[in-house]
C-alpha cells in the first residue's frame, strides 16, 4: 500500500517564499495548508492553483488544500492554526515556519536602530512565534518523524539588513533552530533556510541602485529567486539524515 501524502503547514503562505514553497510542495504530491495573515482573497487564490498543480486525485469529503487566518505575533492563534490544522488533514508532516517582520531603518545609524517597538516586534515574529509553532506541532511531528524549518536571513549570519533588530533577531531564530534540533531529536528535524535579498514585494522596496550593487557583489552575479529557495526547502523535507543546518542561498554574496 502507498504511503499517505504528506501534510504540510506553511505559514505566511499566501504570497513570496512561503507561496512559491506551496506550489513546489503541491507539484510533489504533498497535501497544504496555506496560512495568511489577513488577505483571504490572495491566500484562496493560493489554494485554487495547488488545487490545479496537484498529482493527488481529489477524494469526496477529503481536502488536500486549505488555508487558515492566524496572527503569528499571538500565540493563542498560533496554538489553533495547528490545531485547526491537523483537525482538518489528520497529521502534520513538514511545518515551514515562514513568518517574520522587519521595519525599514539605517543599519548604520544607531540612533535609527533604538525603537523599541521594532525590537519587541521582531523578537516576537522572528524568534517567539517559531518556538510557539513548534512547542504547538511537537507532538504531530514527532508521531510523523517530521520536519521543521523556518526562513531565517542572512542578515543573522552576517551583520547586515533592513535594520539591526531584523539582524539580531535573525541570528537569534538560527541558534533557536540549534536548540530545537537538539531537543526535537531524534525523530523531527528542524533547519532553516537563510535568503540574501529576495525580489518580493518587500525586497524591491530597495532602490534599483542598491539592489543592482548587491547583484554585482555576487560571486554568480545574480540574485535568487523564491524557487531558488523553495527547493532547499523541499530538500530539507526530503533529507532524512540532516538537522540543526542553516543554509544560506545568496548566490556568494557572503563569502
Amino acid at each position: 500500500m502507498a504511503s499517505p501524502p504528506l501534510v504540510a503547514l506553511i505559514t505566511a503562505g499566501s504570497a513570496g517564499l512561503g507561496a512559491a514553497t506551496a506550489k513546489l510542495f503541491a507539484t510533489s504530491g504533498m497535501r497544504v495548508v496555506v496560512n495568511y495573515a489577513s488577505n483571504a482573497s490572495r491566500a484562496e487564490q493560493v489554494v485554487q492553483e495547488l488545487e490545479k498543480l496537484s498529482p493527488i486525485p481529489k477524494q469526496a469529503g477529503t481536502k488536500n488544500f486549505t488555508s487558515i487566518r492566524a496572527d503569528l505575533s499571538k500565540k493563542d492563534d498560533v496554538i489553533r492554526l495547528v490545531d485547526e490544522t491537523t483537525a482538518e488533514m489528520g497529521r502534520l508532516d513538514v511545518l515551514f515556519s515562514n513568518g517574520g517582520w522587519t521595519m525599514f531603518r539605517n543599519f548604520q545609524d544607531l540612533d535609527d536602530n533604538m525603537n523599541e517597538d521594532d525590537w519587541d516586534r521582531c523578537f516576537t515574529m522572528n524568534v517567539k512565534s517559531h518556538l510557539w509553532l513548534m512547542h504547538a506541532a511537537r507532538k504531530w511531528l514527532d508521531e510523523s518523524e517530521g520536519v521543521f524549518i523556518t526562513t531565517a536571513s542572512m542578515a543573522g549570519v552576517k551583520p547586515s539588513g533592513s535594520s539591526l533588530p531584523y539582524s539580531v533577531t535573525k541570528a537569534a531564530q538560527i541558534h533557536l533552530v540549534k536548540g530545537l534540533a537538539t531537543i526535537a531529536s531524534p525523530r523531527v528535524r528542524v533547519n532553516s533556510v537563510s535568503p540574501g535579498l529576495l525580489l518580493t514585494d518587500w525586497g524591491l522596496q530597495f532602490p534599483e541602485a542598491k539592489r543592482e550593487a548587491y547583484k554585482a557583489r555576487t560571486q554568480l552575479k545574480k540574485i535568487p529567486s523564491v524557487e531558488d529557495v523553495a527547493e532547499q526547502v523541499l530538500c530539507f523535507v526530503k533529507s532524512r539524515t540532516v538537522t540543526g543546518v542553516n543554509a544560506i542561498i545568496d548566490a556568494g554574496v557572503s563569502l
